[in-house]
């Protein structure tokens, strides 16, 4: 099936790729790949480019690339989660980065703040401190509303698309962690699995949604748990409702099963991996025409 990209007006801050037709009610999405980072954000770092992409989900838009072809649109961040992380709440914030006073809505006792991974984020996932000194308070509602809400619009956007269309939808949030837990995760300094699947322990989705995946990697000779270390991030939570017949699961896929993590440079197995998605997606596809989780 062809597919073919849209024309946004925010397009220098994301990319969509639709099918020429939607027949299943899928949206899969990548927060986190984007690797536009602007320069006065990196001339404002104290770390180098390399360390400054230690949070990015490198090339995750590209293994799910082939989503269109099953009638699913893909919706991909073009900014870096270093700069501001759309898997966070909107003012997910720690007071101590900013010189002057948060807004009055600002979560400042997150587990996400306390790791330094708020919305704006204090660290990258290696731990090391993204500034030399404070942010203007004006540098949030600056990236918030430039970056951030043109994001969850078009996300929700086509999620609205979908509950029209079909009557209910599905959102894969698809992402990518460490192979070592970091100093900033639960489980430091051990190995992962293959694929984390996070379903906020049952709560975001239909049971048959995570099962059909589960079993389609695991088929594939992929060691996959659920929930640990990740059972969702802030997109998981928000979009899975499947009382309202909405439903979301989160994918994180293991770096080193496809790329080299120090030199952010995709490992020949990239296209064995992808095309092992590619087959899982298509399991879920037929799974979602034959049943209806509204």
């Amino acid at each position: 099936m062809d597919c073919k990209p849209l024309a946004l007006d925010d397009s220098a801050v994301l990319t969509v790729r639709e099918p020429r037709e939607r027949t299943v009610p899928l949206v899969f999405a990548s927060p986190h790949s984007g690797r536009d980072y602007p320069a006065d954000f990196v001339a404002a770092s104290k770390l180098d480019p390399q360390t400054l992409r230690r949070s990015e989900d490198s090339f995750v838009d590209e293994l799910f690339a082939s989503v269109v072809e099953h009638g699913a649109p893909l919706l991909a961040a073009r900014f870096p989660r270093a700069f501001v992380d759309p898997n966070r709440e909107p003012y997910e914030l720690d007071p101590s980065m900013f010189s002057g006073p948060l807004p009055p809505s600002a979560n400042i006792r997150s587990q996400r703040v306390a790791a330094g991974l708020g919305t704006i984020a204090k660290v990258v996932a290696s731990g090391s401190e993204i500034y030399d000194g404070k942010l203007p308070v004006s540098e949030i509602d600056r990236r918030i509303g430039r970056y951030y809400r043109p994001y969850h619009r078009r996300l929700a956007a086509l999620v609205e698309e979908c509950q029209a269309l079909f009557g209910w939808s599905l959102l894969v949030d698809c992402h990518s962690m460490p192979s070592i837990g970091g100093p900033m995760d639960r489980d430091v300094g051990l190995s992962r699995v293959d694929v984390v699947l996070g379903d906020c322990y049952g709560a975001s989705c239909a049971p048959e949604i995570t099962k059909v995946v589960e079993e389609g990697l695991c088929a594939r000779g992929y060691r996959v748990v659920r929930n640990t270390p990740y059972a969702g991030g802030y997109t998981t939570r928000h979009y899975g409702q499947p009382r309202h017949g909405s439903h979301a699961l989160q994918i994180e896929i293991n770096r080193a099963l496809y790329m080299d993590e120090f030199r952010h440079e995709k490992l020949p197995a990239f296209n064995q991996l992808a095309a092992d998605l590619d087959g899982v997606v298509a399991a879920l596809a037929e799974l979602t025409r034959e049943h209806a989780f509204s």
